[in-house]
């Protein structure tokens, strides 16, 4: 068995700790940065939706201008049974981290926005967010014509309009 001493000055060890707490705080800003953005807003519920502000507050940490007041307000009807019609809206959903089936009978609200900066703005572009309980539980962006239905990030600028074939109305008022 070998036992080994050593005599560390407090200053030296003061100095040691500062410095690796200093390292795991640059380390932990980085990760906030860089996870803090999108792909958090956009992928989980996001509580305390109280108002336009608030709507306007969300849409805007997503990266997106939108109109100051919404083009429309509507209370749906999410139902109690989806039938395969529903697929590509609840898999749209699901692929942003939103589950529609736990509000399955719940009566929801639809906020919908025009978008102003949109990256391929050839026709209209609106964005729809879906609250329950002042919680957001889903959203799309989709084109005025119905040409195409996306989630609510942002596209990369060399990306296509994605494609989908969901019902964007469908649910009962």
């Amino acid at each position: 068995m070998f036992i080994v001493t050593a005599r560390v000055p407090k200053r030296r060890l003061l100095a040691g700790g500062i410095t690796v707490l200093c390292c795991c705080a640059a380390v932990a800003a980085a990760l906030i940065l860089t996870l803090g953005g999108r792909a958090v807003t956009a992928s989980a519920e996001v509580k305390n939706i109280r108002s336009n502000d608030d709507r306007l507050a969300y849409l805007g940490g997503l990266g997106w201008q939108v109109s100051p007041q919404p083009i429309a307000t509507e209370e749906l009807l999410i139902p109690k049974e989806f039938d395969d019609s529903y697929a590509g809206y609840l898999k749209l959903q699901e692929d942003q981290g939103f589950d529609l089936a736990q509000y399955c009978g719940k009566r929801v609200k639809r906020y919908t926005y025009q978008l102003t900066n949109y990256p391929t703005q050839d026709e209209p572009v609106q964005i729809a967010l879906l609250i329950y309980k002042n919680r957001v539980i889903g959203g799309q962006i989709q084109s005025a014509s119905g040409s195409f239905l996306h989630g609510l990030t942002m596209p990369a600028p060399a990306e296509s309009q994605p494609q989908t074939s969901a019902p964007v109305f469908g649910f009962m008022v």
